[in-house]
């Protein structure tokens, strides 16, 4: 054995050492969660569950950064990865290169991941008075009138975008895109029959149901959810083949041991256990969801890819 390949074996066992050893140790100081959403958000209010527990378990203090837009997901692509600096994001992570031109970031290549903390299943919802009552009839409808309905969303990057495109291109139906500046906006289109389709989320749907403003027709998670359990999923009601997962997660800097990885993916799973943080998720309208690092790095590959493509077919070009 050559004396440079002892040096590099011995290199390799202590960086190994070192990094088992930062994990037994970790944290020892303050950890950032940042999230690339104002404060109120959906992603904001997860960060500030799993912050307040985590805390508690670590014996540290985390706190929450809000930094919107691509300024805050760069930075932690930036940051030292040391996992101390973390990310909580929704899937619109994964469409970053497709609708901008400009990102200083890979949102694959530049991001390690940690875990899954939600999923937040979205509901179709049409006006009251619409003749469509079921998805087979809104298909049916739009069919029968090509490019007259319409659909409203919270914007091109947003959840309610993609689960309605996606719905759009599997159905093979033409219905007009109408981006507003957000949900609110976006759901009063739909009750004053501006646009005829919204993806809104489960407490939306349901309250705004109960008081006859609007009808759910469907619903995109994989199975039928305790909140609304009489909507049927999309794939149950005629699109078999839609799949579309509004997902929530924890992501690192590239290059975070992956101890430290495995560590606080492990401590989020036990959170998500805990009774408490799963009745106040499920209030919210979602799914607590725990992965593994590795599954995490899968599935954000996969929808990245997936997304882009499904993007590509809309017409949308990186601006």
């Amino acid at each position: 054995m050559t004396m440079l390949r002892v040096i590099l074996l011995a290199s390799a066992a202590l960086a190994a050492s070192a990094f088992g050893a930062s994990a037994q140790t970790y944290p020892s100081q303050t950890v950032r969660i940042v999230v690339p959403f104002a404060a109120g958000s959906i992603t904001d209010g997860l960060a500030r569950i799993l912050a307040d527990k985590l805390s508690d378990m670590w014996k540290q203090q985390v706190i929450v950064e809000n930094r919107p837009g691509l300024p805050g997901t760069t930075g932690v692509a930036k940051a030292a990865p040391d996992g101390y600096t973390l990310m909580l994001t929704s899937n619109g992570h994964t469409i970053a290169g497709a609708i901008n031109s400009t990102i200083l970031f890979d949102p694959v290549k530049d991001f390690a991941g940690i875990s899954l903390v939600a999923s937040v299943p979205l509901v179709a919802i049409v006006p009251p008075d619409f003749a469509g009552k079921t998805v087979k009839d809104f298909i049916d409808q739009a069919k029968q009138k090509p490019g007259q309905l319409n659909f409203s969303s919270a914007g091109v990057a947003s959840t309610s975008y993609l689960s309605a495109e996606i719905f759009k291109q599997n159905a093979k139906i033409d219905i007009v895109h109408i981006p507003y500046k957000g949900a609110p906006d976006a759901i009063t289109a739909v009750i004053r029959g501006d646009a005829q389709l919204y993806f809104a989320p489960i407490p939306s749907a349901k309250d705004l149901g109960s008081t006859n403003k609007v009808h759910s027709i469907a619903i995109n998670s994989a199975k039928r959810v305790p909140q609304l359990p009489d909507v049927p999923t999309i794939a149950e009601s005629g699109l078999p083949d839609y799949k579309y997962d509004s997902w929530f997660g924890v992501l690192a800097p590239a290059g975070t041991p992956k101890p430290i990885l495995d560590k606080v993916s492990a401590d989020i799973a036990t959170v998500l256990k805990l009774p408490d943080v799963n009745e106040k998720l499920l209030s919210q309208g979602s799914i607590p969801t725990a992965t593994t690092p590795a599954e995490f790095d899968a599935i954000n590959k996969a929808d990245t890819e997936r997304y882009g493509k499904i993007l590509q077919d809309a017409g949308i070009k990186p601006q």
